[in-house]
């Protein structure tokens, strides 16, 4: 066993330059400004189901996905807007599937919490805790077998850990040497509830190398660092070195759900939190780098436009028609006689 399975590297911020820095600044502007799109949608009625806000936690999508080819698989969780965006899919589908309206990723049919475009390699978000990581297990093997050299990427969340489906997946990948990356994308809580209060030992990275996994330990909210340990990481898998596990340390600042006041937590440690979001942290740094504020000012009014016609377009267009209901539903008739 190698030294880093025993003990996390944990890489620093060092820079990537203002135009790599600018394009994750958009692109978790896009992120932030869906999110809000989403939240508000939701308080209007407009959303039939659940939605799970990323906000606070832009920087794990764009870092991470950010350094993804488009031919990359990735699965990700109930919160998946962001992830899949970074991805590269279109929020203007997306927002159109969060309403259930014809033209969605799913025609409406799969909602907040199974947004999947193959298109760009995202399988699909997943609403069963934990259960992306056997799935991203078996996709990485699929690849293993053909021979490829796209990896994949699976995001899931700190609770995901005392599951499991955790175990099964990193043992399968590690035996295998899989070509999968599994980030623990750790904001504290498991709902509405503080995950350390419920998981025993030192946490996910020493469970993820007891099986053997190399560990890379991250600040979530910094998204140079998480662009830089991301890239390396991605080359070293994709040229057979097997899965890795990245635990990335941030923050839910919105509730649970849209509809979650999060009243379980203190109102003084959010506060705190969002003196060190990772958009604001972001442009701090842009600024350093040279670029002024009122060109940052501008991409953000250019965001938030092009989001608020997104969301009006998305309104305007029909539901899908009852024939949909019928439509990507596996019928073979009588199992006795056709299945086998």
């Amino acid at each position: 066993m190698n030294d880093d399975t025993e003990t996390p590297r944990r890489h620093g911020g060092n820079g990537i330059g203002p135009e790599r820095l600018l394009h994750h600044y958009r692109v978790m502007l896009l992120i932030r400004a869906f999110e809000e799109t989403a939240i508000r949608a939701q308080k209007n009625g407009q959303v039939p189901g659940p939605i799970h806000p990323s906000i606070g936690q832009e920087a794990v999508a764009s870092g991470i996905c950010g350094n993804l080819r488009r031919d990359d698989v990735l699965l990700s969780t109930h919160r998946g807007h962001g992830h899949t965006i970074a991805k590269g899919a279109d929020p203007a589908v997306m927002l159109r599937e969060l309403l259930g309206r014809e033209g969605g990723n799913s025609n409406g049919k799969g909602g907040s919490m199974h947004i999947a475009d193959f298109s760009v390699g995202m399988l699909g978000a997943n609403g069963v805790v934990g259960a992306n990581i056997v799935i991203a297990a078996g996709a990485a093997n699929a690849i293993r077998l053909k021979g490829d050299e796209r990896i994949v990427v699976c995001i899931f969340g700190d609770g995901a850990v005392n599951r499991g489906p955790f175990l099964e997946g990193l043992n399968w990948a590690r035996i295998y040497d899989l070509p999968v990356l599994f980030v623990c994308e750790d904001n504290s809580y498991s709902s509405t509830t503080v995950t350390a209060n419920m998981t025993g030992g030192p946490g996910p990275g020493a469970r993820a190398g007891a099986l053997g996994l190399p560990v890379t330990e991250l600040d979530g909210n910094d998204v140079e660092s998480l662009d830089r340990a991301t890239r390396d990481i991605a080359a070293t898998i994709r040229s057979g070195g097997g899965p890795h596990f990245m635990h990335v340390h941030t923050y839910r600042l919105a509730g649970h759900t849209a509809a979650d006041p999060a009243t379980y937590r203190d109102r003084a440690e959010v506060e705190a939190r969002w003196r060190r979001e990772p958009i604001a942290r972001c442009a701090a740094r842009l600024i350093e780098e040279g670029v002024n504020e009122t060109t940052l000012a501008a991409i953000r009014r250019e965001t938030e436009t092009a989001m608020a016609e997104m969301y009006e377009k998305a309104l305007a267009a029909p539901p899908p028609p009852q024939r949909r209901a019928f439509e990507d539903v596996q019928d073979i008739g009588d199992p006795r006689q056709e299945a086998f």
